[in-house]
């Protein structure tokens, strides 16, 4: 009987140190996982985005995006989206660090996976947009340019 509950209490351990960590941007199978919002394969390094949150009193759970474009208007159909405890991440289109999505720059005329063109960086540099102002640049392409292809995908207007 011993070793069964030894048995048992290893494998917690085991199953404890082996996880996901509970905050912080997670590791990206590249080219193996889809988006969350659009189920294209999340594979540039550059900008990628990731969202780790979920409903009041759950664990946060790891939701990854090919584009930040995807990203702010999944989050913004979420119910929990407010939460303070919400993480928004974002790779650094020079290097592909990750950095917090509302503490980062946003350059504009990048060539991104879902057409956004937004290229995240730590520094701000000429004319970036912070991260209000890059949410809203997702909605004006989101309204110039994919609901013209005729988009079967459900968005939330900023704020919702």
């Amino acid at each position: 009987m011993r070793s069964v509950i030894g048995a048992l209490g290893l494998l917690l351990v085991l199953a404890g140190c082996s996880g996901e960590p509970d905050t912080g941007p997670g590791k990206v199978r590249w080219d193996r996982e889809v988006c969350e919002r659009c189920a294209m394969t999340v594979s540039d390094h550059n900008y990628s985005a990731q969202v780790r949150g979920g409903p009041v009193g759950q664990k946060g759970k790891l939701y990854k995006f090919d584009d930040i474009g995807c990203a702010v208007i999944w989050l913004d159909q979420q119910p929990w989206k407010d939460d303070p405890s919400t993480e928004v991440w974002v790779t650094d289109y020079r290097n592909g660090d990750w950095i917090d999505a509302r503490k980062a720059w946003y350059v504009t005329g990048k060539v991104t996976p879902m057409g956004y063109g937004l290229g995240a960086t730590p520094e701000k540099e000429a004319a970036a947009l912070d991260f209000e102002a890059a949410k809203k640049h997702v909605y004006t392409v989101e309204e110039q340019t994919h609901s013209l292809r005729g988009d079967s995908h459900d968005h939330a207007e900023p704020g919702e």
